[in-house]
C-alpha cells in the first residue's frame, strides 16, 4: 500500500493550509469528469495553490483513473519542482507500461534526487511483464540487483509475475530463489504463474516446498495449486489439499471449492464434484460452470446439457466461462449438431465474439475435422488471444494440413505476435509432418530469438523435427542436453532412431531409459518394435513385445500385434508372422493382415497375399492401398492377368490410387514432383541431368527394376516409365541446384520403389553426394552405393 511519511509532508508542502488542501482533495475526489479536473487544477495556479504535493498527487491519481492520455499526465508531475517518491510511484502505477519505463530511465539526469524504492521498482517491473519484450524487464532486474532491491519480496513478486508472463520459468525460479524470505504472496505469484505455463508438476514441487517449510499459505494458494492437481490427474495430491483447506478452515471459500469441483472432475470423480455443488445452498454461477465443464470433460454430454437447462431457469442468463464448458471439445464425436446448436445460442447471447469461447468452437471443429468452420470463428475474432492462435495452429497439424499451419504461423510472425512453448511445439510437429527440415531450423531459430523457455514440451518437439526431418544426430544432441527428460522424449528419440533403421541404437536408448527409472508405455514399446522391424532384429524384438506384458504389465493394442508381424514378415519368417497373427484377439484390426501382405510383396508369395488381401477387403473394402499390394505381388511373380484382374476389382468400386509425389527444399522453397512431371520451370534441364545420370548408371551396371510396371506394354515402356518416377526427377533437381559435395534431402509420399531405391544407391556413387529420403515408412541414407536400410525396408 503507498503511503507518504506526515514529516515529510510537513518539510515539502507549506503553501496550502489543512482547510484548503481539505476543499481540494474534496473537489478530486467529488470530480466525475477530466473537465471538472482541469477546472481544479487551473483554479489552484491561478490561486497560487499549485503545486502542492498532496493535491497533485490526488489530482494526477484522479486523472489516471478518469483515462486522461499519459502526457498529460507527465505534463502534471514535470509541473512540481521537486517531486517525492510517493507522486513518482503513483505515476510509474498510473501510466500505460511503454511511458512508465522511459520516465524511469530519466530520472537520473531530471531528478536526481529521487531513489527508488521497493514500490517503484514493483511497478515498473509490472509494466515490463505488459510490454512485447522482455528485454527491458531484463534490464530492469539488472538495476533492481545494483540497487540491492533483489531480495525484497515485494520487487520479487512482480519480478517473478513477469518472467512467468513471458515464460521464462527458470529465470522466474531464480528470481523467488534470491528472496530470502518469501511471503505469501510471491510463494502464490510462482505457483500460479507455474501453472499457467503448464509446468503443473513443477508447481506441486513448490506448493510442497511451501508446505513442508511452514510457510504461510491462504485460500488464494489453495485455489492456485487445485488446477495443477487437476491437469495431472493427481486425485491422492487434490484430496490432500482438500484436507489442507478443511484443517485450516479455508475449505468453504466459495473459490476454493469451485477449484474442488474441477479437480474432482477432472480427476473421473464425478460424484465427489457432484456431491460438492450440492452442499452449497446456493450454488453461484461459477461453481455451476465447474460441473457443468466437469460433466463435459467425462464425457457426460447429456448431463452437462442438463444442467446448463437448470442453471438458464435458476441463474438466469449464462457467461462465456459456462459455454467453455459446455462446448463438447472433449468428446465431440456424436455431438456435431449439439456443437452447433449450443454455437447458434452463443451467437444468439452475443457471447460468440468471448475470446476463450470462439477458442473452444475453434478447437471442437478442428476435432470434427470440420476446418472451415474452425478457420471461420477464428478469423471473425475481433481480438485473438494466443490460446486462438495456438488452437488452430494445432488444429492444422494435427488434422495433416502442415502446409496450412506452417502458413499460419507466418502470418503469425508478420503480424509480431510472439508465440509461446505451445505455439511452437504445434508448428515443429507441423515441419516433422512434412520433413521440412528448413523449415523446422526456421523454428528453432524463432525460437532462440524470442527466447522462450526451452521446456521438457519445446525439446521433445524439437527431437521429433529433427528426427523426422532426417537429422537423428542433432535430435540426439538436443536429448543429451536435456536436464529433464519425460517419458515421451525418450519415445521421440527411441522411435528416430527406429526410423533411420538403427535399430540397435534405439535398443541401447531403451535398456538406459530402463535404468533411469523411466516406466515405458505402450507407445514406448511401440516404437521399440517398430526399431527392430527396420532393423531385422526379430529376437530382439520378440523379447521387447514378451518383456511388455509380462514385466511391465501393458496390454498389447492393435499396433503392436501388427507391428510384430510385420517385424516377423520382413524378415522373411512369413509362416511364423501367419502363426502368430492366429494367436491375436479377433478385434486386432486389419493392421496384421496389412502387415502380412507387405511382407508377402517384398517376398512374392502370392499364396499367403491372397489370404491376407481376402481379410482385408473384407474388413476395409474401400482401402486401395491393398489392392495395389496385391495386385504388385501378382506382377512381381510375372501372372499379369490375375495383377489385371486386381486392378479391375478396384476400378470397379472407384478406388483411386493415391498419386506417388516427392518434395524437395532449395534454399527455403519447396518443390513437389510427380510422376512424369513437366511442369517444373526447369523441367528441361532436370531432364537432361537425369539421361546423363540413366547413361552413367547403365555404364555402372544398373538395370530397371520392372516387374511391377504394368504389364501390358512393352519392356522398353517400362524402363521409361520407372524412369522418371517423382523421386528421381527430384533427385536431378537437387544435383542441378545445390553445390557438388552438399547432401539432397528428399520426401515421398509413398514407400520408395525397388527400382528408385537400387537407382538412387547408383547415382549416391556416381555424384558422390549422400542422398537422404524419407519415405512413407522410414529414411533411407544412400552413400557410396549403399542404403543404410541394408536392402532391408
Amino acid at each position: 500500500m503507498l503511503w507518504r511519511s506526515p514529516s515529510h509532508l510537513s518539510s515539502v508542502a507549506t503553501s496550502l493550509r489543512p482547510r484548503q488542501r481539505s476543499c481540494y482533495l474534496d473537489l478530486t475526489f467529488a470530480a466525475a469528469t477530466l473537465r471538472h479536473l482541469d477546472q481544479i487544477l487551473a483554479h489552484a495556479i491561478l490561486s497560487g495553490h499549485h503545486p502542492d504535493l498532496v493535491t497533485t498527487t490526488k489530482l494526477l491519481h484522479r486523472l489516471a483513473d478518469l483515462g486522461s492520455p499519459p502526457s498529460h499526465l507527465l505534463r502534471l508531475f514535470s509541473s512540481v519542482p521537486r517531486p517525492d517518491l510517493f507522486l513518482l510511484n503513483v505515476l510509474l502505477r498510473s501510466l500505460p507500461p511503454p511511458s512508465a519505463l522511459p520516465l524511469l530511465s530519466s530520472l537520473p539526469r531530471t531528478h536526481a534526487h529521487l531513489r527508488p524504492d521497493s514500490f517503484t521498482y514493483a511497478f515498473a517491473a509490472s509494466a515490463s511483464a505488459a510490454l512485447p519484450s522482455p528485454t527491458p524487464g531484463r534490464a530492469l532486474h539488472a538495476r533492481v540487483i545494483i540497487d540491492g532491491f533483489a531480495a525484497d519480496p515485494f520487487v520479487g513478486s512482480a519480478l517473478t509475475d513477469f518472467y512467468l508472463n513471458f515464460s521464462q520459468v527458470s529465470a522466474a525460479e531464480k528470481v523467488f530463489d534470491g528472496v530470502p524470505d518469501p511471503d505469501t504472496v510471491l510463494w502464490n505469484t510462482l505457483i500460479s504463474g507455474l501453472v499457467q505455463n503448464c509446468a503443473f508438476l513443477r508447481s506441486l514441487r513448490v506448493f510442497k516446498q511451501m508446505v513442508t517449510t511452514g510457510a504461510r499459505f491462504d485460500s488464494t494458494t489453495l485455489a492456485v495449486v487445485l488446477p495443477a492437481a487437476a491437469e495431472l490427474q493427481e486425485l491422492i495430491l487434490g484430496m490432500m489439499v482438500h484436507c489442507l483447506g478443511v484443517k485450516s478452515g479455508l475449505a468453504f471459500h466459495s473459490h476454493i471449492v469451485t477449484g474442488l469441483i474441477s479437480m474432482y472432475s477432472k480427476c473421473s470423480e464425478i460424484s465427489a464434484a457432484k456431491f460438492l455443488l450440492e452442499q452449497i445452498d446456493e450454488p453461484d454461477l461459477i461453481a455451476c460452470n465447474a460441473l457443468i465443464s466437469g460433466y463435459s470433460s467425462n464425457g457426460l454430454v447429456g448431463s452437462s446439457v442438463d444442467l446448463f437447462r437448470e442453471l438458464l431457469a435458476f441463474l438466469g442468463r449464462p457467461n462465456s466461462s459456462t459455454m467453455v464448458g459446455l462446448i463438447p471439445v472433449f468428446s465431440p464425436f456424436g455431438h456435431e449438431c449439439l456443437a452447433r446448436s449450443i454455437h447458434g445460442f452463443a451467437v444468439k447471447s452475443g457471447l460468440d465474439q468471448n475470446s476463450p469461447v470462439s477458442t473452444a468452437f475453434t478447437t471442437v471443429y478442428c476435432r470434427l475435422n470440420d476446418m472451415e468452420a474452425a478457420r471461420k470463428v477464428f478469423d471473425a475474432m475481433p481480438e485473438k488471444s494466443m490460446a486462438s492462435w495456438n488452437a488452430m495452429i494445432s488444429g492444422y497439424a494435427q488434422n495433416g494440413l502442415t502446409d496450412m499451419a506452417i502458413s499460419l504461423f507466418r502470418e503469425m510472425q508478420d503480424l509480431h505476435v510472439r508465440p509461446n512453448q505451445i505455439t511452437v511445439t504445434s508448428t515443429l510437429s507441423a515441419c516433422a509432418q512434412l520433413g521440412a527440415l528448413t523449415l523446422g531450423k526456421w523454428v528453432h531459430r524463432i525460437i532462440s530469438q524470442e527466447d522462450l523457455e526451452l521446456n521438457v514440451y519445446v525439446l521433445t518437439a524439437l527431437i521429433d523435427m529433427y528426427a523426422k526431418c532426417g537429422s537423428v544426430m542433432e535430435a540426439r544432441r538436443i536429448f543429451d542436453g536435456m536436464v529433464e527428460k519425460n517419458v515421451v522424449s525418450w519415445n521421440a528419440m527411441i522411435l528416430g532412431y527406429g526410423l533411420h533403421g538403427q535399430g540397435r541404437e534405439a535398443l541401447k536408448l531403451f535398456k538406459e531409459m530402463l535404468n533411469a527409472c523411466i516406466a515405458p508405455t505402450g507407445v514406448t514399446f511401440l516404437s521399440v518394435l517398430y526399431a527392430c522391424s527396420h532393423g531385422g532384429l526379430v529376437e530382439e524384438g520378440r523379447a521387447a513385445f514378451q518383456s511388455m506384458t509380462c514385466d511391465h504389465g501393458i496390454k498389447p493394442g492393435p499396433e503392436h500385434y501388427a507391428c510384430m508381424v510385420d517385424l516377423l514378415g520382413r524378415a522373411g519368417q512369413l509362416k511364423e508372422a501367419l502363426a502368430f497373427i492366429e494367436t491375436v484377439p479377433e478385434n486386432a484390426g486389419p493392421g496384421v493382415w496389412g502387415a502380412l501382405l507387405g511382407a508377402c510383396m517384398k517376398h512374392k508369395e502370392t499364396g499367403l497375399a491372397q489370404m491376407a488381401s481376402e481379410k482385408l477387403f473384407e474388413l476395409e473394402p474401400q482401402n486401395i492401398s491393398y489392392y495395389v499390394l496385391l495386385s504388385n505381388v501378382y506382377s512381381a511373380n510375372r501372372d499379369y492377368p490375375e495383377a489385371a484382374m486386381v486392378r479391375q476389382g478396384a476400378k470397379s468400386r472407384k478406388l483411386v490410387k493415391t498419386p506417388g509425389c516427392t518434395l524437395i527444399e532449395i534454399r527455403d522453397e519447396v518443390h513437389i514432383f510427380t510422376s512424369g512431371d513437366r511442369s517444373h520451370p526447369q523441367s528441361v534441364l532436370i531432364y537432361s541431368m537425369l539421361d546423363k545420370l540413366t547413361g552413367k548408371m547403365v555404364e555402372a551396371g544398373y538395370r530397371a527394376e520392372t516387374d511391377v510396371a504394368l504389364y501390358d506394354v512393352e519392356e522398353e515402356e517400362k524402363e521409361h516409365m520407372v524412369k522418371v518416377h517423382s523421386e528421381k526427377l527430384a533427385i536431378a533437381f537437387g544435383l542441378i541446384s545445390t553445390e557438388p559435395g552438399s547432401e539432397i534431402r528428399i520426401i515421398k509420399n509413398l514407400r520408395v520403389c525397388l527400382d528408385c531405391h537400387t537407382a538412387t544407391k547408383f547415382i549416391s556413387r556416381i555424384t558422390q553426394r549422400l542422398i537422404i529420403v524419407r519415405d512413407a515408412t522410414r529414411f533411407h541414407h544412400f552413400k557410396d552405393g549403399a542404403c543404410s536400410c541394408g536392402d532391408f525396408w
